[in-house]
């Protein structure tokens, strides 16, 4: 039997309705801050996430799905959404749009990574960035939407931390502090660690085992090195926020794991997931167009983890994505699956949810599968409804029944009390 490969799933329903629901929700509040929707491809140049996201990061060394094309020309699955981005900036010419432009996409990822809840090696993004504003009013307007985001899903407890990286001169100099408070305990680290001390040595700071980040915990922060300018940048950022009544704490200790970040960066974390599981984190990119040979256009951006969002939805949401009502429509008799199809088409017109019951089932086989698979509304149509004009509809959630005129069956629909809670 073929199975899926290791790290993939397949989403059924009804579970896919809770990722649609979550994206609709995704594209009215981003489109509501002027936000429009971008798709980039799934496959890029491998140099693109080589040069954006940094050769010494982990996504980068080892997290990658790249292959040659039958050219020879390497290519890599997208492990993360801006650099994609910032490449189709360039490449369409979206300089020459009045500026700051306002994307928000939504799609797969790959990256080759080990597996824990909430996190596979194909997982979705729904992410959004500024590209064009250099101010921190930028910055708090993306984490105002994101928080808005989060709002209408219902969420009340999630923590954004946020952190000055300071700017690309500062780097080196963090660079050596961070070296020369670990190099006394350069052994304890892990291998990887080790790697990171000597080429990068920020990606310590952002590793997961334990033991590391007990020996990171006494690295000066960024903050302490930073220059005014950054520190004035991410203040002004603070003080939006407060004054918008977003909550944030600043996590001096964090610095995610892409290059191109600068200044502003941010991770939305889940209590229900644990400390190191994060369901959304960004910054400030100022310099990654220019780096990718372009001018030097500021950005600011975030992506979401839909895999780990979608585990940790607040029930009520997640309830009223999964009851949306289905009108199971039973003809009864030949007159009535002739006329079936025709009435089914009319009422999706008027915008009801329609199931046809197209397998010949009986009406005892009909109700018996309806209250197996929950359905809610039972339409049943047979030959004295046909020579009335009217159609029988059984409420199943409140044991009800009643005749209604085959017109008037939309309004039923659209005014149905939501189904008492199940004991």
């Amino acid at each position: 039997m073929m199975q899926r490969p290791r790290g993939t799933r397949d989403l059924l329903p009804p579970e896919s309705r809770l990722w649609q629901a979550v994206e609709t929700v995704a594209r009215e509040t981003f489109g509501a801050f002027g936000s429009e929707e971008i798709r980039t491809p799934v496959f890029e140049p491998t140099e693109l996430f080589v040069r954006s996201v940094g050769e010494t990061t982990d996504i980068v060394h080892k997290e990658m799905y790249t292959f040659p094309d039958r050219k020879g020309r390497s290519l890599t699955l997208r492990p993360e959404g801006t650099a994609g981005v910032a490449r189709a900036w360039l490449e369409n010419r979206l300089g020459e749009r009045t500026q700051p432009l306002r994307l928000y996409y939504i799609g797969p990822m790959f990256r080759y990574e080990r597996m824990q809840r909430g996190r596979y090696r194909q997982f979705s993004q729904i992410g959004l960035e500024i590209v064009g504003a250099d101010t921190p009013l930028a910055d708090a307007e993306l984490l105002a939407a994101m928080h808005e985001f989060f709002v209408r899903l219902g969420f009340a407890d999630l923590v954004i931390h946020l952190n000055n990286l300071g700017d690309p001169e500062d780097r080196p100099r963090y660079q050596d502090a961070i070296r020369a408070a670990l190099a006394p305990r350069r052994e304890a680290l892990c291998a990887d660690c080790q790697r990171r001390l000597d080429e990068n040595p920020l990606r310590v700071l952002d590793c997961k085992v334990p033991s590391c980040q007990v020996i990171a915990a006494d690295v000066p922060a960024m903050d302490d090195v930073a220059g005014d300018a950054s520190r004035q940048h991410v203040a002004r950022v603070e003080a939006q926020l407060e004054r918008l009544g977003i909550p944030f704490v600043r996590n001096r200790r964090l610095v995610r794991g892409l290059d191109y970040y600068l200044r502003t960066v941010f991770e939305v974390v889940s209590p229900q997931l644990g400390t190191n599981a994060v369901l959304c984190g960004g910054g400030r990119y100022d310099r990654l167009i220019a780096d990718l040979g372009g001018p030097a256009v500021p950005g600011v951006g975030f992506a979401i983890g839909e895999d780990r969002l979608v585990e940790v939805l607040p029930a009520a949401f997640a309830a009223a994505a999964l009851a949306r009502p289905t009108v199971y429509l039973v003809p009864i008799g030949a007159a009535a699956q002739e006329r079936a199809l025709e009435l089914a088409r009319a009422w999706v017109r008027d915008g009801v949810a329609v199931e046809v019951e197209i397998t010949g089932r009986s009406l005892k086989a009909a109700l018996k599968r309806a209250d197996r698979d929950g359905v809610r509304i039972v339409a049943m149509l047979g030959d004295d409804e046909l020579a009335g004009g009217t159609v029988t509809v059984r409420d199943l959630a409140l044991a009800s029944q009643t005749a209604l005129p085959l017109a008037a069956l939309p309004g039923f629909w659209r005014a149905l009390p939501p189904a008492p809670a199940k004991p």
